[in-house]
């Protein structure tokens, strides 16, 4: 009996590591000379962009963004979502606004209100609301025959969601005549929490694709010695 085909996992763990790199780096920013008296809890991730150590910050979010990429492609290829799916274009949407983080810095108020940084604004809004879509859409298929690790990386897409309803909850408030968003909760660290759940999120979706390192669609139908076909999985 032929083994079944098998695909290197190195684009899975090429992602994971640039994952993982970027998130350190980001970390790194918490403890820096520089910018480790910038607030955790009332200052957003963003205003790291804003010193010295801006390309820490940029480096960080682009390995992000190339680890997201890559480890939507190695779900794609094999077979675990569509290439074009609900999954796979909120993955695009997450991995596309994170350059545009990155290519247009958050206003500085010291100045004032600039076009970039509306487009920062509107480029985070779609990536904290696109990365939990795409795990809540990719689980199932990702994790067909495994339960709790598809329950896992939807609780994880979930709670993403839930970090930022927070954040609506401050805008509602503020429309009904109360104080303003970005101070009815502690904005710096419920971002910070919300973008760490994130991590946890794609990192459970994309476990899926070194667990599953045969393509679906190169799974051989082999035939048993009665004649009869046999799915070889694996």
């Amino acid at each position: 009996m032929t083994p079944p085909a098998r695909t290197s996992p190195a684009d899975a763990v090429a992602g994971f590591a640039a994952l993982a790199t970027g998130v350190v780096l980001v970390a790194l920013l918490h403890v820096l000379p520089g910018t480790a008296d910038i607030s955790p809890v009332r200052r957003t991730i963003s205003q790291y962009a804003l010193t010295d150590s801006r390309w820490i910050f940029d480096l960080g979010l682009v390995l992000v963004a190339i680890g997201s990429a890559l480890l939507f492609y190695a779900l794609i290829r094999r077979g675990l979502i569509e290439r074009f799916s609900a999954a796979s274009v909120f993955g695009a949407l997450w991995t596309a606004s994170l350059v545009l983080i990155v290519a247009f810095p958050k206003t500085n108020w010291a100045i004032g209100p600039s076009i970039g940084g509306t487009i920062h604004r509107y480029a985070s809004v779609v990536a904290f609301v696109a990365l939990p879509l795409a795990v809540i859409f990719g689980a199932r298929a990702v994790f067909r025959d495994s339960p709790v690790a598809r329950r896992l990386a939807v609780f994880f897409g979930i709670t993403s969601l839930m970090w930022f309803g927070l954040i609506l909850l401050g805008v509602v408030n503020m429309l009904a005549g109360g104080e303003a968003w970005w101070t009815f909760v502690p904005l710096g660290l419920v971002e910070r929490l919300m973008a760490l759940n994130e991590m946890f999120a794609i990192a459970a979706l994309g476990f899926g694709a070194l667990r599953a390192r045969q393509p679906v669609t190169e799974r051989m139908t082999q035939v048993t010695p009665e004649g009869e076909p046999a799915v070889v999985t694996s």
